[in-house]
């Protein structure tokens, strides 16, 4: 049986930072493309969105993402075919990028969040509907991009894009559900399965895709998907640790807005649900509507119930879950370190 380790991704000299800027010089003019045959004021919304212009339409050099899940298709594309599948993944690439946008359009607007990559997000500058409408005009080009693809692996690939779109509302319909419950209702294994649906999903799906047009067998393709869940479910894990602790310097968003919200996050419903004093008053925090000053004491009292420790260890768990998936899917550590770089990248974050 082939192994992994994690260090072998540094070890051929792929590292996630130069993965991501190459993607997004290869995913953008598709992007740009594709928003440009938007009518005037949706493709204005959607320019501030990527951060291509500010709100008067002039242009701009704002934060457009990572463009981890493009970058995502594209080296899993490359780990199994090589340079030509990489290629030829370009246009489904920019699909996933585009559905990605549509939700994080739409969550800016049901979690009413102010700020989104250092700026107002684009409910906040032009209103609901627009941002709304703007979301779902992007989720319409993504599709468009793909059934316009002559590539065998287009239609398959929008396929399994489509099945994901229904996932990710799923876990976002969970969410807001979860929300209204008591704060001991809830628990662990039911958040899990919303932190896959709402983020795991789209990473696995970007690997799968990208495995389809490498023209992987039915069995990588699931094993890419799986490593991409995994991860997923680490970023997650890794990404609520941040939205209660991480420096809003670097996060762009303001600190604990998550605690102040109430959100039900895996480090909260995990100390909730360990038991003991911290767990309790952090029951009794969550019980009412927040009280300015309780930042600290609220992260705390998460903190004391082993939230931050839980999340953490966790977070490792289920990476190791995905080196073990890509090794099934990909067993040349050296043509799938590019994907290991990308998974370590988002998982060993701290801002």
């Amino acid at each position: 049986m082939t192994t992994w380790a994690w260090g072998a991704a540094i070890d051929n000299g792929q590292e996630a930072p130069a993965i991501l800027e190459r993607a997004r010089a290869d995913v953008d003019p598709e992007l740009r493309s594709a928003v440009d045959t938007l009518p005037p004021e949706m493709r204005r919304v959607a320019r501030y969105h990527f951060g291509w212009q500010d709100a008067d339409g002039l242009a701009t050099t704002a934060h457009a993402g990572k463009a981890i899940r493009p970058a995502l298709v594209l080296t899993a594309a490359d780990a199994l075919g090589g340079a030509r599948a990489r290629t030829a993944a370009v246009r489904a690439a920019a699909a996933v990028e585009l559905v990605h946008n549509f939700t994080l359009l739409h969550d800016d607007v049901m979690d009413r969040d102010p700020t989104r990559r250092h700026r107002a997000t684009a409910w906040a500058v032009f209103g609901d509907p627009d941002a709304i409408l703007a979301g779902d005009a992007l989720q319409a080009l993504a599709f468009r991009l793909l059934a316009g693809d002559s590539h065998p692996a287009a239609v398959p690939a929008l396929g399994r894009l489509a099945s994901c779109v229904v996932e990710l509302c799923e876990g976002q319909q969970i969410d807001t559900a979860l929300e209204r419950r008591e704060p001991r209702e809830v628990g662990l294994a039911e958040v899990l399965r919303m932190a896959e649906a709402k983020t795991g999903a789209l990473l696995g799906c970007a690997c799968a895709i990208g495995g389809l047009y490498a023209g992987g067998s039915a069995d990588e393709v699931d094993a890419l998907d799986l490593f991409g869940r995994q991860a997923g479910l680490a970023f997650q894990l890794i990404d609520d640790v941040i939205g209660i602790w991480g420096d809003p310097l670097h996060t762009g968003k303001p600190a604990g807005a998550d605690l102040a919200a109430r959100k039900k996050s895996l480090p909260v419903v995990a100390a909730l649900t360990s038991g003991g004093s911290a767990a309790d008053e952090l029951a009794a925090l969550y019980s009412g509507p927040y009280v300015e000053g309780e930042l600290e004491r609220t992260a705390l009292a998460v903190e004391r119930a082993g939230g931050r420790d839980w999340a953490q260890a966790e977070a490792a768990d289920r990476m190791g879950d995905a080196v073990a998936e890509l090794a099934r899917a990909v067993p040349d550590p050296e043509r799938g370190g590019g994907l290991l770089a990308l998974a370590e990248f988002v998982t060993r974050r701290s801002n």
